[in-house]
């Protein structure tokens, strides 16, 4: 991943307002490695997602205190769209989050984002709450959420 901070954070400017300085990346990535994924294409990367896992009450079936698995950011060239990379880095992920015993998956988005919810709606997430003003911009986000299936 080291090796791929420049073109990783490239994609996260040139796809999504919120921009991240490289310590979180490095942080997310020493701290979660099997959720922070890169796709490549003719040996290029085109798309990335990253994820923590942290502990938090159940928004679902699960009673008191679960593991969840936060995707943080997730982004795929324009160029390369349409071809499944993005459900890919999604599905990917969340298997890893198993690695860490995470029950549950959710992850923050743009009321506008149109195609970013159909994706994630398309992997089995349901809307579970609204956060008003959420983005530095003041747009207020989705929060998407699904159970993890069992091992």
């Amino acid at each position: 991943m080291m090796n791929d901070l420049e073109r990783i954070t490239y994609i996260n400017r040139v796809c999504l307002p919120e921009n991240y300085s490289d310590y979180f990346f490095v942080d997310l990535h020493r701290k979660f490695p099997e959720t922070f994924i890169i796709a490549e294409e003719d040996g290029e990367v085109v798309g990335y997602i990253m994820c923590r896992i942290e502990t938090s009450l159940s928004s679902f079936v699960f009673r008191g205190l679960v593991k969840k698995g936060h995707i943080v950011s997730v982004a795929v060239l324009p160029s390369c769209r349409g071809k499944g990379i993005g459900a890919a880095l999604v599905s990917k992920a969340m298997e890893n989050m198993r690695l860490y015993n995470a029950k549950q998956c959710f992850l923050e988005v743009r009321l506008t984002n149109t195609p970013a919810i159909n994706l994630y709606r398309g992997l089995g997430f349901q809307v579970s709450r609204t956060i008003k003003g959420y983005y530095a911009d003041g747009a207020d986000a989705y929060v998407m959420a699904r159970n993890l299936p069992s091992k």
